[in-house]
């Protein structure tokens, strides 16, 4: 059990350095006044994320720390309500006041899509588990959905950077300070 919640707690590493590291390619916040409506949209979908990437990390340490079926249990209910929670949040999402902002918010509504489908698969594992055996099972299930998840917002986020053809989502991502760390 030790070696697949090793698994799990890697792939909340693997999401958060996959969305929440490197550097900006950008300036940071250092704009003054308010943020154009495009990097007010950029500032959401970055907060939505880092919000989620911190819940993701904190299940996989919290399940390292409580190796059990409870804690497996405890773990999926924080990856359950942070999902949810980026999942609503980018639903909420309206598009962005840019030349390209239906297809940027056609990607996000996407994106909400995928991660309630990684939502479902995560919940029935970890429903269905019972025993060591059964414990076993949902975490590997949960640790390769983690991962495929962290994928799909990673790729998501370089897609809305370079969306539209006059660059304002790119320079709103670039300029949005909630977007610092996330490699944008």
């Amino acid at each position: 059990m030790r070696f697949l919640l090793a698994g799990l707690v890697s792939a909340a590493v693997f999401v958060a350095a996959g969305c929440g590291g490197g550097g900006s390619s950008g300036t940071s916040a250092t704009v003054t006044g308010a943020p154009s409506g495009a990097q007010a949209w950029a500032n959401s979908v970055c907060q939505a994320v880092t919000s989620w990437n911190s819940a993701i990390t904190s299940a996989g340490a919290s399940l390292r720390d409580n190796p059990t079926e409870e804690g497996l249990k405890s773990a999926a209910d924080q990856i359950r309500s942070a999902t949810k929670t980026l999942s609503d949040d980018l639903k909420g999402l309206g598009a962005p006041d840019t030349e390209s902002g239906q297809e940027a918010k056609a990607a996000t509504d996407e994106l909400a899509t995928e991660l309630d489908q990684g939502l479902n698969k995560i919940t029935s594992a970890v429903d269905e588990a019972s025993g060591v055996s059964g414990a076993l099972t949902a975490v590997s299930t949960v640790s390769s959905t983690l991962v495929t998840m962290g994928d799909q917002v990673s790729s998501t986020v370089q897609r809305l950077e370079q969306i539209d053809a006059q660059g304002e989502l790119g320079d709103a991502f670039a300029r949005s300070a909630a977007c610092n760390g996330l490699g944008t």
